[in-house]
């Protein structure tokens, strides 16, 4: 597997025949400024966690040159629809749901968090329950990337149910868990080979560094992997 992290929650995954980006924030993100044509190259789906803007600002951009699948929870796929994405392309779902996505399958799992877009006047369009993103690939290991969200004692179901062996795991405090949290989330109910620390540094009211989440996770075995902005790795 193949991953990019364009900052903030935004990931390109490569496995088999899937090039996937996962909350495309590539429009307006003070960590990327590399624009969104680059990462749009080849894409076949687009994963959306919620519809705040900081998670699906690029989407529609991207979803227009590639021609992607987009897959998120019904809300989010009806207003980019409405927004001019293509309606025959949308794979949509809700919490507990799990969708064939072609060579892969998308389930949605609860996250403690909201949903919505911020529209001219100060209007906020409410889009739908926020999720976290279990994705099985037949020949690849199972990534959980969680969306925005706290700690809750029901990733105990999504380890049982799923065990996903990579996660992405937002850190940065305020709007989801902090470091230490997110860490002790990790080591409790998750039985993760490697994990890739996400939304921090973004903005001056986030924590600035994985620093926290790093020292949460020594001694447990769990592998954190710190790409750089922009850069592939292989996991």
């Amino acid at each position: 597997m193949k991953l990019t992290w364009y900052g903030h929650s935004a990931f390109r995954i490569e496995t088999g025949d899937a090039k996937i980006l996962i909350d495309p924030y590539l429009i307006g993100n003070p960590s990327w400024t590399g624009g969104w044509e680059g990462p749009a190259e080849g894409i076949t789906h687009v994963l959306l966690t919620h519809g705040h803007s900081d998670h699906i600002s690029g989407a529609l951009e991207v979803l227009g040159k590639s021609g992607a699948q987009l897959v998120a929870n019904f809300e989010i796929c009806m207003y980019l629809v409405g927004k001019g994405a293509d309606g025959s392309k949308i794979n949509p779902g809700n919490i507990g749901g799990t969708v064939d996505c072609g060579g892969f399958t998308t389930t949605f799992v609860q996250a403690l968090h909201s949903s919505s877009f911020g529209e001219d006047g100060g209007k906020n369009v409410y889009l739908g329950n926020p999720g976290g993103l279990v994705l099985h690939f037949p020949e690849d290991r199972t990534l959980y990337h969680m969306g925005d969200t706290d700690i809750f004692s029901d990733m105990a179901l999504i380890n049982e149910l799923h065990e996903p062996k990579i996660g992405i795991v937002p850190i940065g405090d305020r709007f989801t868990m902090g470091g230490a949290v997110a860490a002790l989330a990790c080591r409790r109910f998750f039985k993760f080979d490697t994990v890739v620390p996400c939304h921090f540094g973004t903005f001056p009211m986030i924590d600035p560094t994985p620093e926290k989440f790093e020292a949460g996770l020594e001694g447990s075995g769990v592998k954190v992997a710190l790409p750089k902005i922009g850069e592939t790795i292989t996991i």
